[in-house]
């Protein structure tokens, strides 16, 4: 009797945001019979000898089995049938896996997701309209490349649904709901807002006492010699709390406002439709362009006010929460431009991976997934998943 072999799934990135990205897909993934999914990687620090990738590290907060945690040593010489990541770099040999998809984590107006050293990959799960109009007018990707999947961004999901305990997520910061609720998430690239201003903002958002405020520091900042939650400890109080969540997307519902800089943040709180503030970084947005970004300077910063100073915060964040519909017609077309499948993008993710890899479609099943060869975009013909 033939024994089908299941299909081997891997995934790897090197910071928490990538397996956030990733998660969604995860959870129905490993439903699925005829599947086995692992993952590797972890938080990444520089050696002398390379990088190093601290798995244990990077996946204990998750509810991942151990044996499905593998790590960078072990997936040298393992093959895979298909391989996701949020992030450029293939930490396996490229050999050792059938397909590989690039998921992305995020985009903002840098644009950073947009770059030849993405073309590794087979597919890529486009984010959405604009994203793919980026890959085209730059050349990486033709109007009707089939490596280019119109799915939308998973990790979004769970905005738009509706089972958010908002009484629970204000008790666990311990916040009654009478204030509004301003939330700052800076990226975390070199000379950021929390680099250049952070500091004075918190300390002018606190002096004010008007509003209950939620500081999530990048998960990964460029600068390793700054601890920002040691370094944020003395403006905690009651009102102002430093948050070591990892994921962003409770905080994003919880809050009224949320301060940004060039953060995917901004593009991502655009699906709510709440007031967005933006600090200014012109030393980071042009050091992107001199490193061959592709930046667009209006795209992300349209959906709100900008501060350019310190000095600002106050009145801008007062008329922001005043006049919370100025910029709403501007978000939604933001939103409609940046998403495909706002809210069901998983959906559409695992919908295509059932008809290219289960035999539900027009691809081959799993008897079809030993015949991969390393050009294995040559194999499969992605049918694009449409908007809802």
């Amino acid at each position: 009797m033939l024994t089908i072999q299941p299909i081997t799934v891997l995934f790897t990135g090197y910071a928490p945001v990538h397996f956030l990205c990733f998660r969604p897909l995860y959870e129905q993934l490993v439903r699925l019979a005829g599947v086995k999914v692992y993952v590797s990687g972890g938080l990444r620090t520089q050696a002398a000898t390379g990088y190093h990738y601290d798995g244990a590290g990077m996946y204990a907060p998750f509810p991942i089995p151990p044996e499905q945690i593998l790590s960078v040593d072990e997936i040298q010489n393992r093959r895979f049938d298909v391989l996701f990541s949020a992030n450029k770099r293939i930490i396996l040999p490229p050999e050792n896996v059938g397909v590989k998809i690039q998921i992305f984590h995020g985009v903002s107006f840098r644009n950073r997701g947009v770059r030849v050293e993405n073309l590794v990959y087979d597919f890529f799960f486009l984010i959405g309209p604009y994203m793919q109009r980026k890959f085209v007018e730059t050349g990486l990707l033709t109007a009707d490349d089939p490596r280019g999947v119109p799915i939308g961004f998973p990790k979004t999901d769970p905005l738009l649904m509706r089972d958010f305990d908002r009484k629970a997520m204000l008790s666990k910061y311990g916040f009654d709901g009478k204030r509004p609720i301003l939330l700052y998430a800076p990226t975390g690239q070199a000379d950021n807002s929390l680099e250049i201003m952070g500091k004075e903002i918190i300390q002018r958002l606190a002096t004010t006492d008007q509003y209950d405020l939620l500081i999530k520091p990048h998960d990964h900042p460029k600068d390793k010699d700054t601890d920002w939650f040691v370094e944020l400890e003395p403006y905690e109080n009651d009102h102002t709390r430093v948050v070591r969540a990892l994921d962003i997307v409770p905080l994003l519902r919880l809050s009224d406002l949320l301060i940004t800089d060039a953060s995917s943040m901004a593009n991502e709180y655009a699906l709510l439709n709440r007031p967005l503030v933006f600090l200014d970084v012109p030393e980071l947005i042009q050091r992107a362009k001199d490193q061959g970004a592709f930046v667009d300077e209006t795209l992300g910063r349209r959906g709100g006010l900008l501060v350019e100073r310190p000095d600002q915060i106050e009145e801008i964040i007062a008329t922001s929460l005043a006049n919370s519909e100025e910029f709403s017609e501007i978000r939604q077309g933001i939103a409609q431009d940046l998403f495909y499948n706002p809210g069901g993008a998983t959906e559409a993710a695992i919908e295509w991976f059932t008809r290219q890899f289960l035999g539900k479609g027009e691809a081959g099943g799993a008897g079809e997934m030993e015949k991969l060869s390393v050009d294995s975009k040559l194999l499969f013909t992605a049918t694009p998943t449409h908007p809802h």
